[in-house]
């Protein structure tokens, strides 16, 4: 499924867990890994005798990077990039020129560097990336063999596109898939009208994982559990991948308009900041 994995570093604390998500994921798919840190000219040097700081840390986090690799014998390239555009167009650059697969990125940078390599870097490299990124955090769990795998839908394209993505994963890994769908019920309150309301979203539950499941099960039987769950979305997959023991989530970019819950946008963005398994996100 992946061939060539791509890791952008800048030597933030997210950035090393970044590698260690990279490296298990190249060792378990056999894939390539690249190695990249952009360089930014325009920040100063805090170092006493000239030396630029920034640049530095770039350079040690690659090669920390490459030596996490090389003790799992994974395949690894590095590349110091000067940056001639904004960075996360450098790294989709890099991605469409190398082939890339699959982009793996921390969710916060360097802080007191003005520039953070997730934050706005990140968004935007989730917004634009025609690849999947995957995204963990400082506190983000690595498990080196991903066993289960966790997909959100509400019916929507996008969420199609993800339950496809998150099928093949799981057939590549030999996974086991859970797929879920959430009824928003935090605005609800009781009454006739509001149950019929319940009862309708529900039957698109229904009725969407019931499109997912024989979406993954269309070719070999591949395991799966389905459920339907009540809540704020982005706390319900939460609270859904802790306690289910989830390695990973795919999730889409994009949900379904028009009632009141997006499955990807704000949501996906607080599920990347909460989770404490690695993200992947694709359009």
């Amino acid at each position: 499924m992946f061939q060539r994995v791509l890791l952008p570093t800048d030597g933030s604390e997210a950035s090393s867990i970044a590698a260690e998500a990279a490296v298990s994921l190249a060792d378990q798919f056999d894939a390539e890994l690249h190695v990249i840190h952009v360089l930014e000219h325009d920040q100063p040097s805090t170092d006493t005798d000239g030396d630029n700081t920034t640049a530095r840390y770039g350079e040690e986090a690659v090669q920390a990077a490459l030596e996490l690799a090389a003790s799992s014998d994974v395949e690894a390239t590095r590349a110091v990039i000067e940056k001639t555009k904004s960075i996360h167009q450098e790294i989709l650059t890099y991605t469409d020129k190398h082939s890339i697969d699959c982009i793996v990125m921390g969710t916060q940078g360097r802080s007191g560097l003005s520039r953070i390599l997730l934050g706005s870097v990140a968004k935007q490299t989730l917004r634009e990336s025609p690849v999947p990124v995957m995204t963990v955090h400082e506190e983000t769990v690595i498990d080196p063999d991903i066993g289960s795998i966790l997909v959100p839908t509400d019916g929507s394209e996008c969420a199609h596109t993800a339950v496809d993505r998150a099928g093949e994963l799981a057939r590549s890994v030999d996974a086991t898939l859970h797929v879920i769908y959430v009824v928003e019920t935090g605005q609800l309150i009781n009454g006739d009208r509001v149950r019929r309301l319940r009862d309708a979203l529900e039957d698109i539950g229904e009725k969407a994982l019931d499109l997912a499941l024989e979406q993954v099960q269309s070719s070999t039987y591949l395991p799966t559990e389905t459920s339907i769950l009540h809540g704020p979305p982005y706390l319900e997959i939460v609270r859904y991948a802790e306690e289910h023991d989830v390695d990973c989530i795919v999730m889409g970019t994009h949900g379904r308009k028009g009632i009141r819950r997006f499955l990807l946008g704000s949501v996906t963005e607080r599920v990347i900041r909460r989770a404490d398994v690695p993200v992947i996100s694709v359009k």
